[in-house]
C-alpha cells in the first residue's frame, strides 16, 4: 500500500522507532570503546582491532540481509530482531567475563541483530512513500526521533544523578533501552504494518544479476556511495574520539554532557530549515552546504587550548546545525534511487539499503581502527598522556575529518540521479 500523500500521523509513526534505536546506538558507538578501555582494562589497540573485525564480519552480511528483507515481511523481521539485539546488548554492557573474546562474540550478536532492524527500517522509507518529497519527510522524521532519542539518553544520567559515573550511566541507558525498545517496536508494527508490500520479491538466484543491472542503469550511484562512505568516515572519527578530546585536550570532562546536549539540540532545532531548503534547491545541494558549514566550524578546532569552553561550545552549535541534513538527506536520496530502480522492474530496495548500511558500518569500523590503533602507536596511556598522543588526537579529531569532507563534496558534486 503506497499513497502519494502521507498523513502527518503516519510520518511521525514511522519516525518513532528512531528513539529506541538511538538508545541502542549511542552507547554502542560512543561509550562502548571507551568503556572497554577504562573499565574492562583492554588496550585501545585491542579494542580497535576487535571492533573492526566484528563490524567487518557484520558489514559483509548487510547486502544479504537486504536481499532477505526484499523477500520477507519487513515488519516481522524488525520485531523478531529486537529480541536478539537486546540480549546481545545486555551482555555486551554487563560482561560476565572481562575478556577480548567476550567483547568479540557479543559484538557480533549485537551488530548483526541491529542490522536486521535497521536495513528493513531504512527500506520502508522508499516503500511507504513513492515520491521524493515524502521520502525527505520520512527520512527527517526518522532522524529527528533518533537525535531526540540521543538527547534524552544524554539527559537521563543527569536526571538520575549518575552522570559522574560513566559505568552507571551506561547501565541506565541499557535498562531504559530494554523497556522502551519493545514498546515502541510494537506501536510501530501495529500502526504501520498495512504498508507492507505484498508483491513477489526477487529470487535468490537473481541477487547478483539485479545488482549488475542496477549499476548499469544508474552508474552515477557509485559516486553517491563513495561520497557517503568518505563523509561517514569524516563524521565517525570525531564521534569516536569525542570523549578523549574533551577530557585530555580541552580538559573539560565535566562539560561533556553539556557539549553533546547542545550539539544534538542544535540539530533538532534546524531540521525544519533543512527540509524546506532541500525542497527549494535540491537535496544534493543542501547536503553539500551542510558539509561546508561543518568544515567552516571545525577548521578552528586545532587552535583551541585547554579550558576553551565558549569557543568549543560555538563549534558544537554550528556543527550540530549541519548534523540534521548530514543524517537525513543521504538516505532520502537513496530512497529516491530505490524508487527509480522499481521503475526499471528491478526492485532491490533492501539490497540497496543493505549496501548503505554496509558503508555506514565500514566507515565506523575504519574510524575506530584508525583512531585507536594510531593512538596505540603513539604510546597513548590514559594515566599519562604524552605530547605525541595529544597531537595525534587533535589531528584525527579535526584535520582529517575536514579533508575527508572536502573529498566527499567533490564526489557528490559530480553525482546526478538519472
Amino acid at each position: 500500500m503506497n499513497n502519494n500523500i502521507l498523513k502527518s500521523k503516519e510520518i511521525l509513526l514511522y519516525g518513532i522507532l528512531g528513539i529506541p534505536i538511538a538508545f541502542l546506538g549511542f552507547p554502542l558507538y560512543i561509550y562502548l570503546p571507551t568503556f572497554y578501555v577504562e573499565y574492562v582494562n583492554l588496550s585501545v589497540g585491542t579494542v580497535g582491532i576487535i571492533l573492526l573485525v566484528a563490524r567487518l564480519l557484520d558489514m559483509i552480511l548487510d547486502p544479504f540481509i537486504g536481499n532477505f528483507t526484499d523477500k520477507y515481511n519487513k515488519f516481522n523481521i524488525i520485531i523478531i530482531s529486537v529480541f536478539f539485539v537486546l540480549i546481545g546488548l545486555f551482555f555486551l554492557i554487563k560482561p560476565l567475563y572481562f575478556s577480548s573474546l567476550w567483547l568479540f562474540c557479543f559484538s557480533i550478536i549485537t551488530y548483526i541483530s541491529y542490522s536486521f532492524i535497521m536495513i528493513p527500517y531504512l527500506t520502508l522509507n522508499s516503500q511507504i512513500s513513492n515520491n521524493s518529497i515524502n521520502n525527505t519527510k520520512l527520512a527527517f522524521s526518522r532522524e529527528l526521533f533518533i537525535v531526540f532519542g540521543v538527547l534524552i539518553s544524554l539527559l537521563f544520567p543527569y536526571v538520575f544523578m549518575v552522570a559522574n559515573d560513566s559505568k552507571k550511566s551506561l547501565e541506565l541507558l541499557l535498562y531504559t533501552c530494554l523497556i522502551i525498545f519493545p514498546i515502541f517496536s510494537i506501536i510501530f508494527y501495529l500502526k504501520l504494518k498495512h504498508f507492507e508490500n505484498k508483491k513477489t520479491r526477487i529470487k535468490e538466484k537473481e541477487f547478483l544479476k539485479s545488482i549488475d543491472i542496477f549499476f548499469k542503469k544508474f552508474p552515477h550511484n557509485k559516486k553517491l556511495f563513495f561520497s557517503f562512505l568518505i563523509n561517514n568516515l569524516a563524521n565517525a572519527l570525531p564521534a569516536t574520539l569525542f570523549l578523549f578530546y574533551v577530557k585530555y585536550v580541552l580538559n573539560l570532562e565535566e562539560k561533556t554532557g553539556l557539549f553533546l546536549i547542545v550539539y544534538f539540540l542544535s540539530a533538532i532545532v534546524t531540521f525544519p530549515f533543512w527540509i524546506k531548503l532541500s525542497i527549494k534547491i535540491s537535496k544534493k545541494t543542501t547536503w553539500i552546504l551542510s558539509m561546508i558549514t561543518a568544515c567552516c566550524a571545525f577548521i578552528f578546532v586545532p587552535f583551541l587550548q585547554e579550558k576553551d569552553f565558549l569557543y568549543f561550545l560555538i563549534i558544537c552549535i554550528v556543527t550540530g546545525m549541519s548534523l540534521g541534513a548530514d543524517m537525513a538527506l543521504p538516505s532520502s536520496i537513496q530512497a529516491d534511487v530505490a524508487q527509480q530502480s522499481k521503475k526499471t522492474h528491478n526492485d532491490i530496495s533492501g539490497i540497496l539499503f543493505g549496501f548503505w548500511a554496509m558503508i555506514t558500518k565500514f566507515s565506523l569500523a575504519l574510524a575506530v581502527a584508525i583512531s585507536f590503533i594510531t593512538l596505540e602507536f603513539t604510546g597513548f596511556d590514559i594515566q599519562n598522556i604524552n605530547e605525541t598522543s595529544l597531537i595525534a588526537l587533535i589531528v584525527l579529531y579535526s584535520i582529517v575529518p575536514i579533508l575527508l569532507k572536502l573529498i566527499s563534496i567533490i564526489l557528490l558534486s559530480k553525482y546526478e540521479l538519472t
